[in-house]
């Protein structure tokens, strides 16, 4: 059910090794992950530079794409994000593809909302006319996002992993509502060893997204790692430095992923949390129920 993999940093970041060429590189996870399945129903890479965001989407598989290892190899923000689809709600098509970008802000997910047909009116009423119109394709990923600039339009300061928090809170309440079997909460079962249709009843919300300044996000019933990176150092796969700061910048990136891609010390992100970053990249992580 897709992989995701982002990166956010102080300086503007080269990601083509952990897309391309790490132990575990995307493009290989594009091929089969480590549940075994392969998800090859489209793949992008979205960044932000220097306050402008872009976004390249195709629905062609990543493992056969030409497209894939040029974007890879121009790929360079203070944020990063980037899909592989294995498509849940919504059919493989140029509009369900990932990131889903409205204006500078940009979103990519891991999972899927039970009962989404009839979660989907509660979730479009919570939307005003202009955020509706957004809305493009029919995925529950490209809905979640209008939910999240709704409430971040309501709320210009208020930090993103509470903006994040507030979403899921509600989705919960309208899974909980509309499908009483699902599973809305933080559940202990290894979702890696489920079957899809026993996936079908837990909502699931691993969230990466950027309001075109700040990474935020969730770790909810899929799984999610994390890692720190202070100071820029030569690539072991490459050999180059994939980020050039001045000589007297502190620099810092935090990335995430839904596998560890290279033999670093990865940390597993809980389950049921949220995040988002602060000015100097560092990782601000709470559980999403508080109290």
């Amino acid at each position: 059910m897709c992989r995701l993999y982002s990166l956010q940093a102080t300086h503007p970041t080269r990601s083509a090794c952990e897309l391309l060429d790490a132990q575990n590189a995307m493009i290989q996870q594009s091929r089969h992950d480590a549940r075994g399945l392969s998800n090859p129903h489209g793949w992008g890479m979205g960044q932000v530079t220097s306050g402008t965001t872009s976004c390249f989407r195709q629905v062609e598989p990543a493992a056969e794409s030409e497209s894939y290892r040029k974007e890879a190899l121009t790929t360079e923000g203070t944020t990063v994000l980037t899909h592989v689809r294995r498509a849940t709600v919504g059919d493989p098509s140029h509009a369900n593809t990932h990131p889903f970008r409205h204006g500078s802000a940009l979103l990519i997910h891991n999972g899927h909302i039970p009962a989404f047909d009839a979660v989907r009116p509660h979730l479009l009423d919570r939307l005003s006319d202009e955020r509706k119109r957004y809305i493009r394709g029919n995925t529950d990923s490209e809905h979640v996002l209008a939910l999240l600039l709704q409430l971040r339009d309501e709320a210009p300061d208020a930090p993103l992993h509470e903006i994040t928090r507030e979403a899921l809170q509600r989705i919960q309440s309208w899974v909980e509502h509309e499908a009483p079997s699902a599973t809305p909460d933080p559940t202990d079962a290894d979702t890696q060893s489920l079957s899809h249709d026993e996936l079908e009843d837990i909502l699931a919300l691993n969230l990466l997204w950027t309001d075109g300044t700040t990474l935020a996000g969730s770790r909810l019933n899929r799984t999610l790692w994390t890692l720190d990176r202070s100071g820029v150092r030569a690539c072991p796969l490459c050999g180059d430095d994939h980020a050039d700061p001045p000589p007297d910048a502190d620099y810092h990136a935090t990335v995430f992923a839904s596998e560890r891609i290279t033999d670093e010390d990865w940390t597993e992100v809980p389950n049921g949390s949220v995040f988002s970053t602060s000015i100097d990249a560092a990782r601000h992580l709470e559980p999403l129920t508080t109290g």
